[in-house]
Parts: C-alpha cells; structure tokens; sequence
C-alpha cells in the first residue's frame, strides 16, 4: 500500500505540473488608466481576450503642433483600457484629442503586440470615434502601419478618416507572433476645430501547437498509464 500511494503521488505531480505550465501562460496583469505609465519603452502589461492573453509592450508616444503654441495632450492625460469585441481584444485609447481652428495637431503612438505561446496573431482591427463639429471644413486622419517585430518586414496599413467619414478599417495576415504598430494622428482644425476622443485597437489570434506544453502534459499522462499498468502486475506490499 506504501508503495502505491508513493507511485499515485509522484504520478499526480507530473501531471500537475505539465497542467500548471499551461495555467501560468493564461494569467494576465491589468491595464493602467494612463498612457504614462506604460512609458518610458520597454514597460508592458498583457490584456485578456476572449480565448487569448496578448501583450502590448515598448510604447512610445510624441505630439507636434503647427503654431507650436497650441495646445495638445500629454501622455498622462490620454486613457488606456482593455478593449474586446468579438474574437478581437486589444487596447482603447481615449482623451480629447482637438485640433482648434486654424491649427494642425499631430500625435504618434507605437507599440509592440505579442501573441501568447502557442498563437500567432492573424489579423487587426482599427476604429474611430469622431469629435468633428457640424459645419467644420477640418480633417482627422488615422493612418496604422504594422511591421513583423522579428524581422521588420511589413505587414500592412489600417486607415480612417473623417472626412469621408469612415469609422473602421480591418486587415488580415499570414500569422505572426510579434507585431510592430505605428500609429499617426493627424488632425486639421479647419473652421471649427477637428478632433477624435477613441481609438480601438483589436487583434486576434489563431492558436498553434506548443511542443514544450505538449511535451510536458504527455509527460504526465504517460506517467499515470505507466504506474497503472505497474499497479496491474505488481502484488500489494
């Protein structure tokens, strides 16, 4: 009996672990409330998707005006949040970003977006809420390049504008687990000012096998046939 309860609890860690390497992967770290505090580059935090967990890591952020006087937001006071809909999940940045009459802002983001271990990343969703007032001749402009992390290559564009009024764009890929997103926000204050006050950012991924997870559960499974089989021929002590 001794050595049965040996051999079932040895059995039960090896499965326990190989179970627990794929739980630690699932885990994920909440988004601050400011682009801050995701700066200087290097800083990360991985936001949960519906069946995903991908991480969005070395922000940057910078801004420019023409005059240089006007005003324009800092990375504290644009909002960062999780953003889901569908199989897409991402980030959602929000603030007033206005351009006044007669000026022209412009803001640049970028940033790194990792699939989990086992997916790659297959597509990417772009979209807008305007803050263009009734009569403005002004103009928003989001243009998106998207670059293979890895090697640098490229990827595709994403881009909306108002006018003519487009509120979401949307590409597909060949998968790949590491992406580069540079991100242009031009806005033309015209007669009344221009302005966007959202942006959502979406991805999803398409799962691939993982060897070592695999490795590790088949590790445990086979364990457990093992000592059964063991058990069968072996006469209780």
């Amino acid at each position: 009996m001794t050595r049965r309860i040996l051999f079932l609890s040895v059995a039960a860690g090896l499965l326990t672990l190989s179970l627990g390497s794929l739980e630690a992967r699932a885990g994920f770290v909440p988004l601050p409330t400011t682009l801050d505090l995701l700066l200087p580059a290097g800083s990360f935090t991985t936001v949960a998707a519906p069946g995903e967990t991908d991480t969005f890591s070395n922000f940057s952020f910078s801004s420019s005006a023409i005059p240089p006087t006007t005003p324009v937001l800092t990375a504290g006071q644009l909002n960062v949040s999780a953003f889901t809909v569908g199989n897409e999940g991402g980030l959602e940045f929000s603030g007033a970003m206005f351009a006044p009459a007669g000026t022209i802002v412009d803001y640049k983001i970028s940033f790194v977006v990792t699939a989990p271990v086992g997916s790659l990343i297959t597509d990417a969703f772009l979209g807008v809420t305007y803050n263009l007032p009734i009569g403005s001749t002004g103009l928003v402009s989001i243009g998106e390049s998207l670059f293979n992390n890895a090697t640098g290559a490229p990827i595709g564009a994403l881009a909306v504008s108002n006018p003519p009024g487009t509120i979401g764009d949307t590409i597909t890929f060949a998968g790949v687990q590491s992406i580069l997103v540079k991100k242009d926000i031009f806005l033309m204050g015209g007669s009344l000012g221009a302005g966007v006050s959202i942006i959502d950012q979406g991805f999803s991924s398409t799962g691939v096998p993982e060897p070592a997870s695999m490795a590790l559960l088949g590790i445990g499974l086979s364990g457990l046939l093992t000592f059964r089989r063991f058990f069968k021929r072996a006469p209780a002590a």
